[in-house]
């Protein structure tokens, strides 16, 4: 039954309306009889729908609005007003008409993201190319795409380089420079040039598709003060029928009676929330922020301090290898072929960056390390071709009884004065040599900053696991309220627990990783997300797909004219209802005309929604969105 309604609802209406026309026709020619049929006709079959789910509320023991039109239908027609019931039951449904396209119309982003997930994918059996539904590729299969092709998995090129358009993904407009070694995401397009991938993620596992899951599942959860409208709703309708018996009792005027029954119907209050909610959630999507719900945005519009993770997200994530200082008769490139050897076992950027860096000056890691352990926070340990390697900062030097004599550790100083981390290397016990890897501090990071706190930020705050001289430089420069460095994941989740015991409202944002327990512990937690991290899109309720800092100063904006927006809403359906409820008591509203200033209340709060899904900072006065991109650190 309930298929067949919904499948049929929206011709349900055009066909009661259209019957209402014609009997206003009818009794207009003279016809009173014919019409007044015609109208009840109208009556019955737009009331259909609205009786069905006043029942299956009622079998949930809920009240719904749709048993107060129920009741005020049943008598209109008691009372012979046919033309009230037939304009009641066909405004309360075109109600309906309108708000379900509206929610379709701010669920237009995502519709457009599931448009653009790939079909095909060319994979390559040698030199064969292979046309297969994107279903059955698999991990590990080697695929060509060729120039303005869609990319159908994630993975990593292997060959040739190109200008991808990763909008889908980051929000990005402007196409990225991808070559070899670098990781593509599925639903992105190939502007310019071609590549050959290897795929690492396939199906629902691809950060595509994940997206896609993020967005509808944040669309259909409900912020709090939808769940307070749904529980007033159980308990208002019963209140205004037992208002209604009493307005009949005190007046004896039944057609009063049932017209305050109508009226009160709280139509644009029940979908004033919703809407801003689905409007809102969908506007981040089109930005490339993802917003996992509307008690999110709840929660994200009363932050008053930012926490920030250092590399990766105040900073570019882009690190390089600026110096290799060598102690002992090694030679360099045999030092940087060890290290990156042990390395290749580790998921942290640092150790990514010195691997990257061998292969950038030719050298070749064919042997596998052997014993190694990875500590968390502090670096790595292996066996590397007989040698036992150690690569880390100078805690784990220390716990592996590695001495750092007066000329390294003055050397470590001055590099990391100049803004650049250190990880120490040492060979069978002794140190061998330091590595300097340097990053840079992301350029629209001042602008963001600034804008967050122009909107209410009240502190920001840096806490990191890079050495405290590094963390200084980036502080000063950024103008932070205070910063930590050498922390450990725990205790960043300290610092956040203290801030919360303090009273403030704390988000943080971090890259996902090291930074997932201090993400999770937050009132908000935010993931730089373009790396695609399953950690990043699980843990953290906002991920910033193309990892800008001008995305969370969206965000922030957005979250807040959400809730304005939601406020305004329902101020304007309380309004209208104490109007309405007035008006009828005074004798100044009747049943058709209060109907039609309901109707049209639901229009409004509707239009006021429809207007977040064209939010944007920069015609709100706050700045321009600008753009760039990211990676991390073993230090963060």
């Amino acid at each position: 039954m309930i298929k067949w309604i919904n499948k049929y609802k929206n011709r349900i209406t055009a066909l009661s309306g259209i019957l209402i026309t014609l009997g206003f026709i009818l009794n207009t020619l003279g016809y009173a009889a014919v019409s007044d049929y015609t109208l009840i006709l109208a009556t019955l079959i737009a009331v259909v729908p609205i009786v069905y789910k006043a029942y299956l509320a009622l079998r949930m023991k809920a009240f719904s609005i749709e048993l107060l039109v129920t009741i005020a239908v049943i008598g209109a027609l008691f009372i012979r007003e046919y033309t009230e019931s037939s304009v009641v039951t066909f405004l309360f449904l075109f109600g309906d008409f309108l708000e379900a396209r509206t929610l379709e119309k701010t669920r237009s982003s995502l519709r457009s993201l599931i448009d653009m997930a790939p079909q095909e994918a060319i994979v390559l059996h040698g030199t064969d190319q292979v046309v297969v539904p994107v279903e059955e590729v698999a991990v590990g299969d080697r695929l060509f795409i060729k120039p303005g092709g869609k990319i159908p998995v994630d993975g990593i090129i292997v060959k040739g380089q190109a200008a991808i358009n990763e909008a889908a993904v980051t929000g990005e407009a402007i196409p990225a420079n991808k070559s070899l070694d670098d990781k593509v995401f599925s639903g992105t397009l190939v502007d310019d040039g071609f590549i050959e991938m290897i795929a690492e993620k396939v199906g629902d596992d691809t950060t595509f598709a994940k997206i896609i899951e993020l967005v509808e599942e944040a669309q259909e959860s409900k912020s709090k003060a939808e769940r307070f409208l749904d529980a007033f709703a159980n308990f208002y309708t019963p209140a205004i029928v037992v208002l209604s018996v009493i307005v009949y009792v005190w007046t004896r005027d039944l057609h009063l009676a049932i017209t305050f029954l109508v009226i009160a119907c709280p139509g644009a209050l029940v979908i004033g929330a919703p809407v801003s909610n689905v409007a809102g959630i969908g506007n981040g999507a089109k930005y490339g922020v993802l917003v996992k719900g509307g008690e999110v945005m709840d929660r994200f519009s009363k932050v008053d301090t930012l926490v920030f993770d250092k590399t990766g997200t105040l900073t570019k994530g882009k690190p390089e290898v600026t110096d290799i200082h060598t102690l002992s008769n090694i030679d360099r490139r045999e030092l940087l072929q060890l290290t990156a050897a042990a390395e290749r076992i580790s998921e942290h950027h640092l150790g990514q960056t010195i691997v990257k860096y061998a292969h950038q000056q030719g050298l070749e890691m064919p042997v596998a390390p052997k014993d190694a352990e990875v500590i968390k926070g502090h670096g790595l340990k292996a066996t590397v071709e007989g040698h036992r390697l150690v690569a880390g900062n100078r805690k784990l030097m220390a716990q592996a009884g590695i001495s750092i004599n007066e000329a390294a550790e003055n050397y470590a100083i001055a590099r990391e004065k100049n803004g650049n981390t250190v990880v120490f290397t040492a060979i069978d016990g002794t140190l061998a040599g330091l590595f300097s890897i340097a990053d840079q501090i992301r350029e629209d990071a001042p602008q963001a900053l600034a804008e967050m706190r122009k909107n209410g930020i009240k502190q920001i705050i840096m806490l990191t696991g890079d050495n405290r001289h590094t963390a200084q430089a980036v502080a000063e420069q950024l103008g932070l309220d205070a910063f930590h460095a050498e922390l450990l994941p725990e205790d960043k989740v300290r610092f956040v627990k203290q801030l919360q015991a303090d009273g403030a409202v704390v988000a943080m944002a971090g890259d996902g990783i090291n930074d997932a327990p201090a993400i999770a512990t937050a009132d908000i937690g935010l993931a730089m997300g373009e790396g695609g991290t399953d950690i990043s899109m699980e843990t953290a309720d906002v991920v910033l797909m193309a990892d800008k800092l001008m995305q969370f100063s969206h965000a922030y904006s957005l979250s807040k004219a959400t809730m304005r927006n939601m406020k305004q809403n329902i101020a304007i359906a309380v309004a209208v209802v104490i109007f309405l409820l007035a008006g009828v008591l005074m004798g100044s509203v009747h049943l058709a005309s209060g109907m039609f200033i309901h109707e049209a209340s639901i229009l409004a709060v509707i239009l006021n929604a429809m207007r977040l899904i064209g939010f944007n900072r920069k015609k709100s006065g706050t700045g321009s969105f600008s753009h760039e991109r990211n990676l991390g650190n073993r230090a963060d």
